[in-house]
């Protein structure tokens, strides 16, 4: 078995050069795995499986074509794209994952995730997180119409990105207690996750963790072959 893992691309319409990246990555990196895994953060924003933009079709389009090539495609939300639902997965022949996935190779459980679970220093983002996760919130929010969702979901994204601007470097980062608490909780010894931005093979507390990269500059994303773990760079 093989895989190849991505996270945080955050595309969106305005940025055509980080999209011609994607595009590039898709048709040079990924065939020749059997399973290429997003965690998260596919897309800047995310305002529901009803928003067929153009952009967002092309997006949907190059995916297909890497189903329809025998890769199996899987997913999971990020905290930017959590309205990702049924139907877009559909239309990209995916599967969407829980926020905890154990990819088993063979011996070898990784546990696969997005990462801001592991952010617990940061308590105003994890207030934020169980809000918009919250079932009741969704389908109030999925209820309006699409304009009302852009316009909510522009205001939260300047939000966000204020408050970003005022947090401390190191309360956006993992809590430690938490990786080490994740980790035996599902009996782990790999972990890959992104959110952070901060790419790292991390070797510590007899754990394997290797942390992808945004795709603003130099992109970390890493393969898995017959349970092991690269870092690598596009």
């Amino acid at each position: 078995m093989s895989a190849v893992l991505i996270s945080d691309l955050h595309l969106n319409e305005s940025d055509t050069n980080l999209f011609n990246k994607f595009e590039t990555f898709i048709a040079s990196k990924v065939d020749g795995f059997d399973d290429l895994f997003i965690l998260g953060d596919l897309f800047e924003t995310w305002i529901g499986d009803d928003d067929k933009s153009k952009f967002n079709l092309e997006v949907i389009e190059i995916l297909k074509k890497v189903s329809e090539r025998g890769i199996k495609i899987s997913l999971m939300h990020g905290n930017r794209d959590f309205l990702i639902g049924k139907d877009f997965c559909s239309y990209i022949n995916g599967i969407l994952l829980s926020d905890h996935h154990i990819y088993q190779d063979g011996d070898s459980k990784i546990l696969l995730l997005h990462g801001d679970t592991l952010c617990t220093d940061d308590v105003k983002y994890q207030e934020f997180r169980r809000l918009v996760r919250n079932e009741n919130w969704t389908r109030d929010f999925l209820s309006k119409s699409l304009q009302e969702r852009i316009n909510i979901a522009s205001g939260l994204r300047d939000m966000s990105n204020d408050e970003t601007g005022n947090k401390e470097s190191e309360i956006m980062d993992v809590n430690q207690e938490a990786v080490i608490e994740v980790s035996k909780k599902f009996k782990i010894k790999k972990m890959i996750h992104g959110h952070t931005h901060r790419p790292f093979f991390h070797n510590e507390n007899n754990l394997q963790r290797v942390v992808l990269s945004d795709w603003e500059n130099e992109v970390s994303f890493a393969t898995v072959v017959n349970g092991e773990i690269s870092l690598k760079t596009f």
